[in-house]
């Protein structure tokens, strides 16, 4: 698959809301990003991200874990100009949902992250570490949240580190690759 093309063709987060989301999902969306807090740390190094990343997510506005999720990278990005996210739609693009697909399955949110002329440079998705911890701990009944209750604060901010980290993984790989600090002249 061609991801730079198809990323050239996803929706900005706010699009993304706006086309798939009923008014509820959105609400709960919102909630979510109003709670994400970056401590000073984790701006800081976002703001000294130095290469372009261009980030697929594929995902769904009625996943709890998207929900969860998703509005962490809208803040990232806002720290950053470095980080050019683009949506999709699990049900949408099957194509790039099956491409990215986690266990055999179109698992959410699912994400591509690539340099900036596409090149792919690494996967992750659905749950980080400390969410699969706190399932499999909790798991009673349904496995999978729904997004109406909100994630306890420590888990939240669990869940933040480790998607920085994994963003932070990637722009190091970027900062470091022969390729590109040729590229850049540096």
């Amino acid at each position: 698959m061609d991801f730079l093309s198809k990323w050239s063709v996803g929706l900005a987060y706010s699009d993304f809301l706006k086309r798939y989301a009923s008014p509820d999902q959105a609400r709960r969306w919102d909630a979510t990003f109003q709670e994400v807090v970056l401590n000073a740390e984790q701006k800081a190094l976002l703001q000294g991200f130095q290469r372009d990343m261009l980030v697929i997510v594929v995902a769904g506005t009625w996943c709890g874990d998207c929900v969860q999720q998703c509005p962490i990278f809208e803040r990232f990005a806002l720290e950053t100009s470095r980080l050019q996210i683009r949506y999709f739609d699990r049900d949408d693009q099957g194509d790039l949902s099956d491409a990215l697909s986690i266990c055999g399955g179109r698992r959410v949110p699912s994400v591509l992250f690539m340099a900036e002329d596409g090149a792919p440079c690494g996967r992750y998705g659905d749950r980080t570490l400390a969410k699969y911890r706190d399932s499999a701990a909790s798991l009673t009944g349904a496995a999978c949240p729904t997004g109406l209750v909100p994630q306890a604060k420590s888990l939240q901010a669990a869940v933040i580190q480790e998607w920085l980290e994994q963003f932070e993984r990637v722009q190091l790989m970027l900062r470091l690759s022969p390729r590109l600090r040729q590229k850049h002249g540096d």
